[in-house]
């Protein structure tokens, strides 16, 4: 789960030190066919669980308070890939325009998270990811470095697309972590 307070984009050169994800080394041709595959990856583990297992109350148990559960991260992929969808939209449709945060905490909230149903959310993260994947194969060469403004702060198309990337595999890997953790109570 996110921390509160502010958030700054990572910038150039900026390797994340729990997932490895590195920025620079993601290349926006492949982007679109690395967005679209992330529905297929987030299938087995919200959707196949271990012999006699009650996947259910698994995918819905936090570790922690602080620790969204598998589901509510998969609740929040499938909404990052959304936001994206939007946030790309309008930096190709206009100049410059201002975008709103997501909050990502008080969506969970609001959106209630853990009480969703897991094969639908699935399939709605894959949907937005297709949708996502599309926008981003249509993206012009000059396309790549329009901008949205966020809280004072510019964002690219080409860092809004890794961006996405990132929070697709490292929030995959939470759920592997979260997973793990709940298991071994």
């Amino acid at each position: 789960m996110s921390a509160t307070g502010g958030w700054d984009p990572p910038q150039a050169g900026w390797t994340c030190p729990a997932c490895g994800f590195d920025y620079d080394r993601t290349d926006v041709a492949t982007i679109a066919d690395v967005i679209h595959d992330m529905g297929r990856r987030y299938r087995p583990p919200l959707t196949r669980g271990l012999k006699d297992e009650d996947l259910d109350t698994v995918i819905r148990t936090r570790p922690s308070p602080q620790t969204w559960s598998a589901l509510e991260y998969a609740c929040h992929v499938r909404d990052v890939m959304a936001l994206y969808d939007f946030r790309i939209a309008q930096a190709i449709a206009s100049d410059r325009p201002e975008v709103p945060a997501m909050g990502r905490d008080v969506v969970a909230v609001e959106r209630a998270y853990n009480t969703q149903d897991p094969v639908q959310v699935v399939s709605e993260l894959a949907a937005e990811a297709d949708r996502l994947a599309e926008r981003l194969a249509s993206v012009t060469a000059d396309g790549w470095d329009r901008v949205v403004t966020r809280d004072g702060q510019e964002l690219s198309v080409t860092w809004m697309a890794r961006n996405a990337v990132h929070e697709g595999n490292h929030h995959l890997l939470d759920i592997g972590r979260v997973l793990r953790h709940v298991r071994d109570r």
